[in-house]
């Protein structure tokens, strides 16, 4: 395909460049500003305009006068203008006779065909002055353009070129169907890709290097896809606008079109680069990220410092977003001829005004930006904030927010964080307390226990969880029911719960097997016999089930 229309395009040029009428009616340089221009008279107070005179849509030389009659005035040279081309296409004579007449210190200018003559227009001072030339000079200049646009007008009208330009339509619109076809594609399989690494992406990964990758692949691919749908879109657009060029009926439509759309290309054109900019710096984050995170080895200080750098990297995505926003608005407000100097003197004191109202603000900045800096907690971190607690989501210089075990998010602002305690910093510790009923031995519970912790962190299953040799601290306290033995077993970050539920259960079947019991709320039953021959009833709270009958 791309080899097709490479050709394809070698064809058409070859065609432009040698054709030498094709090549004077590719129409991509062409001065299309119809608005009228203002200028300042230095000799005077009065305000001046100047507009154009134009041909089949084609401004041709400008004129001035006071604003308030330039558009007279550009009115009854049009009016001549279209007089005098019909009479020349009408003829059968392509020789044109242009002269002019000199009254006083203006210059009037004449058209005759066959044997009838029209008046163009009146060369002023004014005209010669917005050129910078004297107005012989100008009436001159004027005379050259008139008498070559208006023979190669009627040129174009002959059958001859019309053809060869209906030629080259045609080859523009095969090709701009080609590279429709060929970015449609393209476009549906990254489509596609975008959806899979999307998918990928919200699904939680142990590796934060493997995330970093996909949210770079992601970002490239979002910038292709992007790509390609502007480059669609200027295809249509500017392969529509050419064929619209090529003959001199439809000039004017795309003239027309050309400056309804001038505004919005303009600030589509700053949109679609802020857009991109932002982007392409989010792919250069993630690329330094990837480079940071590949970099580091150990086992629990990589994945904290894995945590953090993540943490920094959305934060960095944030501030590239507003600064990438900001810009983008400033130079598009510029583009279309706002003047940005006041509007920027009036947003800096507005945003004084507005620090001075939103103190809050800065202190949830001031407070987002030491717990980065500061490295208190990371996105990925569990941690408790007061009567909150829950895994860190999402991290900026405002909020911080939490997904806590039921599955809400809870959004708290940085100014409110004042004690954080975080459980996953660098490692993590199963905190296990075991009661064991006080008819145990201490020293075969003891050692059970040893034994359990030992082979647990020998298993190729758990020896990756478990960063340390368990530690059998011993009895820790007595209790009503039974004495209390602690376990502390330091795991990775996140893991320690992991590690408490597989140890309980195996606590739970090595003790059954043993004969030791637990010392949980559990009732004695005692059974009494009276001389009524009636039965009473007794409960008792015990640490371990009995049923006694006398």
């Amino acid at each position: 395909m791309q080899f097709l229309l490479r050709v394809i395009s070698i064809f058409i040029l070859v065609i432009i460049c040698f054709g030498t009428p094709a090549q004077a009616q590719f129409p991509l340089l062409r001065n299309f500003n119809l608005e009228v221009n203002k200028i300042i008279n230095p000799n005077s107070n009065n305000l001046l305009a100047s507009d154009c005179i134009r041909l089949d849509g084609i401004c041709l030389y400008s004129i001035a006068a006071l604003e308030t009659d330039i558009s007279t005035r550009v009115g009854e040279i049009q009016d001549n203008f279209m007089v005098i081309e019909e009479a020349y296409f009408m003829s059968n004579r392509q020789k044109i006779n242009i002269y002019q007449q000199e009254i006083g210190n203006i210059i009037d200018i004449y058209v005759r065909i066959d044997s009838e003559e029209f008046r163009l227009m009146t060369v002023t001072p004014l005209d010669a002055e917005i050129v910078g030339s004297d107005i012989q000079t100008r009436a001159n200049e004027i005379i050259q353009i008139v008498e070559r646009s208006l023979k190669k007008a009627k040129l174009e009208r002959q059958p001859k070129f019309l053809l060869r330009q209906g030629l080259i339509a045609i080859s523009i619109t095969g090709i701009v169907l080609l590279a429709n076809l060929y970015f449609s594609r393209k476009i549906t399989k990254l489509k596609e890709s975008k959806q899979v690494l999307t998918a990928s992406k919200n699904q939680l990964s142990q590796f934060i290097l493997v995330q970093f990758s996909k949210n770079l692949n992601l970002n490239i691919n979002e910038i292709k896809y992007r790509l390609l749908q502007l480059g669609q879109i200027v295809t249509l657009m500017g392969g529509t606008l050419i064929i619209l060029g090529l003959f001199p009926y439809t000039r004017m439509a795309q003239t027309f079109i050309i400056s309804i759309i001038r505004i919005p290309i303009r600030l589509g054109i700053v949109g679609v680069a802020t857009y991109l900019s932002i982007r392409f710096s989010y792919a250069l984050i993630n690329k330094f990220t990837s480079k940071l995170v590949g970099d580091m080895v150990g086992p629990a200080p990589g994945i904290r410092s894995q945590l953090r750098l993540a943490t920094i990297s959305g934060v960095t995505k944030s501030i590239v977003t507003i600064t990438c926003i900001a810009a983008g608005i400033i130079i598009g407000l510029s583009s279309i001829g706002v003047n940005v100097a006041p509007l920027l003197a009036g947003a800096g004191i507005l945003g004084f005004g507005l620090s001075l109202a939103s103190q809050n603000l800065i202190k949830d900045a001031l407070n987002g930006f030491f717990i980065i800096l500061e490295d208190q907690y990371a996105i990925g971190d569990v941690i408790n904030i007061g009567n909150v607690a829950g895994l860190v989501e999402n991290i900026n210089l405002r909020i911080t927010q939490l997904r806590d075990a039921e599955g809400r998010l809870i959004t708290i602002p940085n100014s409110e964080i004042s004690i954080v305690a975080n459980l996953s910093s660098k490692w993590s510790r199963a905190d296990l307390n075991i009661p064991i009923a006080y008819e145990t031995d201490v020293d075969l519970a003891l050692d059970l226990l040893d034994k359990l912790a030992t082979t647990m962190c020998q298993e190729d299953n758990w020896c990756n969880q478990i960063i340390d040799k368990p530690e059998i601290l011993g009895v820790d306290k007595f209790g009503d029911r039974g004495f209390i033995i602690k376990v502390w077993i330091k795991t990775r970050p996140l893991q320690q719960w992991a590690v408490s539920r597989e140890f309980r259960r195996r606590v739970k079947v090595a003790f059954d097997a043993q004969g030791i019991y637990l010392s949980l709320s559990q009732e004695k039953i005692w059974f009494h016999e009276t001389s009524y021959n009636q039965v009473q009833f007794e409960r008792k709270s015990s640490s371990e089930p009995e049923i006694i009958d006398n």
